[in-house]
């Protein structure tokens, strides 16, 4: 995350003095800053304003630090969401958001067209489920129906070159005679990231928005995150556009749950099971609506990527 003193040039009030004040408390950065309870911090500056009180010292130490967390809080309050009312919601769902199709047919059929633009749809299954599989083909399909690139940030060295190579050569036309020129070139759009810490990707992505808000780069059409929940959980307290995988745990009487636990359920748009060993074909796989803002959760469909 970025350091207090890259703020200071934007808000001066976040200077030497308040940083000062801030590393007293362990904290350097924003994110350390966020983990925090700022009403302690006031309470702590309160404290010690008393005791430079006593040793004859300025008052403006005080009012310094007050003011440095009044527009940290600020800060990231303006960085929320803000209020929208009912009318404002339709016209965002019905307007703004497309959809992107994931390039097996089954789980576009059952998703009304695949995968909604603008909402976090997490994947979550048990090892050798077929989640990479279904991100890597979403990515080939992506970049080959859509223009844009596909962000890949990939957490656990799972993103296979060779498995998009292939994806993308079985759908070109045997007859096109520029099939390798246009396969590395649909390749070049799916940029991978290797990222192995909350605080990394967390940084990534605020470059990420500042370069689509700067448009220094060409649109992203999707993003995939794979997998979350190796970064997330030790935030979170747990064990061990718009994609993220996540992995099961054992529940309540030995059924599976999804890895993140209550902290994280509330923030997909959208949360779908992969499984297998239940499928009418050795090698497919079952995908299952968990939670969805417009279709009915428990549908169900088996599919295979290929």
């Amino acid at each position: 995350m970025a350091p207090l003193e890259a703020l200071e040039r934007d808000y001066p009030l976040i200077d030497s003095r308040f940083r000062m004040f801030c590393a007293s408390h362990g904290i350097f950065t924003v994110q350390d800053f966020l983990v925090h309870d700022h009403y302690e911090l006031e309470a702590f500056a309160e404290r010690d304003y008393a005791w430079d009180k006593l040793k004859q010292n300025q008052v403006s130490h005080f009012v310094c630090w007050s003011k440095g967390i009044a527009q940290m809080v600020s800060n990231i309050e303006s960085m929320r969401r803000p209020w929208l009312n009912g009318l404002e919601l339709l016209e965002d769902a019905q307007l703004n958001k497309g959809t992107l199709s994931t390039g097996c047919e089954r789980i576009d059929v059952l998703l009304q067209g695949g995968l909604r633009e603008g909402h976090v749809t997490e994947l979550v299954g048990q090892s050798s489920s077929g989640k990479t599989q279904v991100c890597l083909k979403a990515a080939s399909h992506v970049v080959r129906k859509y223009s844009g690139k596909v962000m890949f940030f990939d957490t656990g060295n799972s993103f296979s070159a060779k498995r998009i190579a292939e994806f993308l050569s079985r759908s070109s036309t045997p007859a096109d005679t520029q099939v390798n020129k246009t396969v590395q070139q649909e390749m070049r759009n799916i940029v991978c990231h290797s990222v192995f810490d909350i605080f990394t990707l967390l940084d990534m992505l605020q470059q990420l928005m500042n370069n689509l808000k700067s448009q220094i780069s060409c649109q992203v059409r999707m993003l995939i995150v794979d997998s979350v929940s190796s970064l997330i959980a030790p935030i979170l307290g747990g064990g061990g556009t718009h994609e993220l995988t996540n992995h099961m745990v054992a529940g309540e009487f030995g059924i599976s749950k999804p890895a993140l636990g209550e902290s994280w359920k509330s923030i997909p748009h959208v949360r779908l099971m992969l499984s297998r060993g239940y499928t009418t074909n050795a090698n497919g796989s079952c995908i299952s609506i968990l939670k969805h803002p417009y279709l009915a959760s428990g549908k169900t469909t088996e599919f295979m990527v290929m």
